[in-house]
């Protein structure tokens, strides 16, 4: 029979997945609005920044009541303490949406500088990413959470590959500055997304296999069980 602290600990599983939800049509809104230069897709991302928000401060109590009330050990301690980490990051993630639609909205009222090529690609990595480490998480699935770490150094590479590209455009014309600095911060905000997935990827490998590999704790580990 399931326990009144199993229901609870389910319930703060299911509110952590909806506001992943949430925070993941958020970014597909900001992509879809640069991308196609839709007003209503800016203003539909910008209407839920307060309620990912509201549902952070929601998740935060509920995890600090069950710590406090429930005093929990070992896998439900991980659970619980890596929620805490996980809804920060979902946040953050959201918060790099709405940037990205700030600028799509300053874009979206100039011709458009160039084809956008290597930021959709960044795009559909970090929101594969995203979509994977919330499948991890949910499935406590330790070796998909760590192909998610793995893909981070990919999009790094693209976003440096896109600010050397529009660096050129702003040498050789001073017309395509503000345009070029506003495509660099949303190479820059889609970065920050997927460096907030592997901070989730991480946490799902603590909470799953009580591993910690944040600074290569885990190549560590790995080095001496080879001594």
């Amino acid at each position: 029979m399931e326990t009144h602290f199993q229901k609870e600990l389910a319930q703060l599983k299911e509110d952590l997945l909806k506001m992943a939800a949430l925070v993941e049509g958020t970014i597909r809104d900001s992509i879809a609005a640069l991308m196609n230069r839709d007003s209503e897709m800016i203003n539909r991302a910008m209407e839920k920044e307060d309620e990912i928000n509201a549902m952070e401060n929601a998740i935060d109590e509920m995890c600090l009541k069950l710590l406090a009330l429930r005093q929990p050990l070992a896998t439900d301690l991980r659970f619980i303490t890596s929620a805490m980490k996980i809804v920060t990051d979902l946040e953050r993630m959201g918060d790099q949406a709405i940037n990205i639609v700030e600028r799509a909205a300053s874009l979206n009222q100039e011709p458009q500088l160039k084809p956008y090529i290597d930021i959709p690609r960044m795009a559909e990595i970090a929101q594969t990413m995203v979509k994977d480490v919330l499948d991890a998480f949910v499935n406590s699935d330790s070796k998909l959470a760590r192909s998610v770490c793995e893909r981070d150094d990919l999009v790094d590479g693209l976003k440096d590959q896109v600010f050397r590209e529009l660096l050129t455009y702003m040498i050789s014309d001073s017309k395509t500055i503000t345009r070029a600095v506003h495509l660099i911060i949303v190479s820059r905000c889609l970065e920050r997304i997927a460096d907030h997935a592997t901070n989730i990827a991480e946490d799902v490998i603590f909470m799953a296999d009580a591993l910690v590999i944040k600074h290569h704790a885990y190549e560590k580990v790995e080095e001496k069980k080879e001594e």
